[in-house]
């Protein structure tokens, strides 16, 4: 075998990757665009989005040359693919759809012996930058395990498929022409801990790329706001960390019109001084799902820009209530994993921005990153749309609860599980660096409100641990872990560090029992209604329950897309989806995939069109005797009537027969006003048309006529973005 089996190896988890930091893209100069759009850096060299050589090995004993030498010649069973991708889809291996049980037998940290492979050749040209000499190889995601050579050397080994790992290439790349090789695994010691419920697809899903930083930089900044109990100022704090000793930086702060300056000066360290900067802000426009305000940070050192977006928000319990900005919120939301039937876990900006305008217009606020950590630019997405996150760690060890299928009830084979993984010590260091990878990367973003610790692993002391690390690290996030409720009763465990109280899928007696007995923590319904068939529906059940307590802070349905893999058309040209077992795979759960609000192309289910009405924000009654028009706002934060503008229509027998504007007055959240009738007869019913300005992000209920189009602009497959070289770099993505 032409490698080491760090593979197998626990204590071996990376080798040589740099520490974890914030994710970022600098520039030579101020470019506001590199957020959207991080191709137009000139910082940033992609290595992605092209053709590279691939060899599949159905066993890494079968890989006995060392391909990574500038001198081998691939022979006729390499192909070339363009990365990212994921090999099942490209014939080689086959893709498996299984929920619960692990794919191989389970013997950690030991993986099948024919261990599947598949080896990258990528050819590149590289012209060193004397103002930014320092050269960084980046993988954001790569499943499940890689090694890297450059030019025939050893770069380093990374694990975990949705992390970022980063490597420090300066003295190992030379002018003009270089050979990155990198050979993946389909299974390691860390697939005992990414056991999600999803299609096993494996290989370099994410982007790759390479950074070019000066000597003297900023290695990683952290951005806390401290706002106070009014909301009437709050203090902006970066921290930063530099790479080698702390170096002038030149700040500009933005308000969000990007017109008043709050703060533009130089500021340089002394020795032995905190590298802190702390900027009060007045009267600050604070960021929420409904009114998402950004201001624009701009950090200069002299050779390199680092533009940032920055909300203010605070997120706390206050009397067992979730509160942001010192206002109850309620999470109307569902958990989304990276899906799409042609691409896999391919996931780009056009896909993503597909799911989320639709998340968006069918009224939820909230999106769980269900079951790991999603690409880095979907959080920025999410702070500037205006969605709550759930971000969650990479773990799920699922697995071990089949070990006790003799134990009839689930909630104790969850208990007896624990021991193999969640309580195993062994495990600690694995389940730490998956929550460290995930905080460090994202902790700059607003939109993320909570930190979940992974899903359905049973509860231990790798999660003690990893709790208490996270509440030292960033104490202003909620934290939350749904499987703390399946505790051993072998000991006490410490579930201090757990803010809100997750739930999957319980009876309604279950969340009034818990609600009525003076909780310590709020309720969050982590799972619920279930959208496998005509599983989701009791929308407005649970939306009974959750405004009749205010410690039930919402729930995340279960979940957005089904999952399937694209097989083509029909003879009548329909297009053709496959499922678990539709591969020849002998174990396998069927079409248990097929449990989301959206068809595979992102056609709407009955389901998340229930939902869009159960949880509309405006919601308006009719008295016919009084002539009266009551109109009731759900929405948190927002006053409707600067936003929205209404219209009424008759209906007779489908055709509208009379019609027009209507006044809507002033509003406050979670309030409701009257508005007079000019007619005798009923001018409202329940397909009253609301249409929004487009400087709001609301959703949006349309006229009949109006959806038809949408469905062709909006719900149609979208494939991946790779822009030609010769094309114009993407415009900000209107939003």
């Amino acid at each position: 075998m032409i490698v080491q089996r760090f593979y197998e190896d626990l204590s071996v988890l990376h080798q040589n990757t740099e520490p974890g930091r914030a994710y970022y893209v600098p520039s030579s100069a101020r470019n506001d665009m590199v957020i959207w759009n991080r191709e137009s850096s000139d910082r940033l060299q992609m290595l992605s989005g092209c053709e590279w050589r691939f060899a599949f090995y159905p066993s890494i004993h079968d890989l006995q040359d060392l391909f990574y030498l500038p001198d081998y010649e691939p022979g006729k069973w390499w192909k070339k693919e363009t990365v990212p991708f994921c090999w099942q889809l490209r014939g080689y291996d086959s893709p498996q759809y299984t929920n619960i049980r692990y794919p191989f037998p389970f013997d950690p940290p030991y993986v099948p012996q024919d261990n599947p492979c598949g080896a990258y050749l990528h050819s590149f040209s590289w012209h060193r930058d004397p103002e930014a000499p320092c050269a960084f190889l980046n993988f954001e995601g790569v499943d499940s395990c890689f090694y890297v050579w450059l030019n025939g050397n050893y770069v380093g080994y990374s694990q975990v498929s949705h992390h970022t790992a980063e490597f420090d290439v300066t003295d190992l790349l030379q002018e003009g022409e270089n050979l990155l090789a990198v050979l993946v695994l389909k299974w390691c010691d860390g697939s005992y801990l990414e056991d999600q419920d999803k299609f096993r697809f494996s290989g370099i899903f994410r982007d790759v790329y390479i950074l070019k930083r000066p000597v003297d930089r900023i290695r990683d900044y952290v951005i806390t706001t401290n706002l106070a109990d009014d909301l009437t100022s709050a203090v902006i704090s970066i921290s930063f960390d530099f790479s080698r000793k702390p170096i002038p930086v030149s700040m500009t702060l933005m308000a969000p019109d990007e017109k008043s300056f709050l703060f533009d000066r130089k500021v340089s360290f002394g020795k032995g001084e905190e590298t802190v900067v702390r900027v009060p802000v007045h009267n600050p426009l604070l960021w929420n799902a409904e009114e998402p305000f950004l201001y624009t940070l701009v950090m200069d050192t002299g050779r390199e820009v680092i533009v940032e977006k920055v909300g203010i928000r605070k997120v706390e319990v206050k009397n067992c209530v979730l509160t942001l900005n010192g206002k109850p919120i309620t999470f109307r939301g569902v958990n989304r994993h990276e899906s799409d039937p042609v691409t896999g876990s391919v996931c780009s900006m056009d896909q993503s921005l597909l799911d989320l305008r639709m998340i968006k217009a069918h009224n939820f606020n909230a999106v769980r990153a269900s079951h790991y950590p999603d690409v880095p630019w979907f959080y920025q997405l999410c702070d500037r749309m205006g969605l709550y996150v759930i971000d969650e760690a990479d773990n799920e060890s699922h697995g071990t609860a089949p070990l006790y299928f003799g134990e009839d009830d689930y909630s104790e084979r969850m208990r007896l599980a624990h021991v193999r993984i969640a309580d195993n010590p062994d495990f600690i260091e694995p389940t730490l660096d998956r929550v460290r990878s995930m905080v460090l990367r994202n902790r700059n973003r607003p939109s993320i409100l909570v930190w979940s610790m992974g899903n359905e692993c049973g509860y231990g002391v790798t999660f003690e641990k990893s709790l208490r690390w996270t509440k030292e690290t960033d104490p202003t996030r909620l934290t939350h872990y749904e499987s703390a409720f399946y505790l051993s009763r072998d000991r006490e465990f410490d579930v201090s560090d757990i803010d809100l109280f997750g739930r999957m899928y319980p009876a309604f007696s279950e969340v009034t029992d818990y609600l009525d007995n003076d909780p310590d923590k709020p309720l969050l319904l982590v799972e619920y209604c279930h959208a496998m068939g005509n599983g989701p529906g009791d929308f407005k059940e649970y939306l009974d329950l959750t405004e009749k307590y205010p410690a039930l802070c919402g729930g995340f349905v279960w979940e957005w897309c089904d999952h399937a893999v694209y097989n083509g058309k029909t003879p009548s040209g329909r297009d053709m989806y496959w499922y678990g077992g539709d591969h020849g795979e002998l174990q396998h759960d069927s079409n248990f995939c097929l449990d989301g609000l959206v068809y595979p192309d992102r056609k709407p289910h009955t389901g998340l069109l229930e939902y869009k009405n159960v949880h509309r924000p405006l919601r308006a009654s009719y008295d016919m005797q009084r002539q009266i028009l009551t109109v009731e706002n759900h929405l948190d934060f927002l006053d409707p009537a600067s936003k929205i503008s209404a219209s009424w229509a008759l209906m007779l027998d489908g055709a509208m027969i009379a019609g027009g504007t209507l006044f809507l007055p002033s509003i406050q959240p979670h309030c409701s006003a009257e508005i007079p009738s000019r007619r005798r007869t009923p001018v409202c019913r329940a397909d009253t048309i609301w249409a929004l300005t487009r400087s709001s992000f609301l959703p949006v209920t349309v006229w009949p006529a109006r959806r038809r189009k949408l469905s062709r602009e909006i719900w149609k497959p979208v494939r991946p973005y790779r822009r030609p070289p010769n094309q114009p770099a993407r415009p900000e993505p209107d939003l």
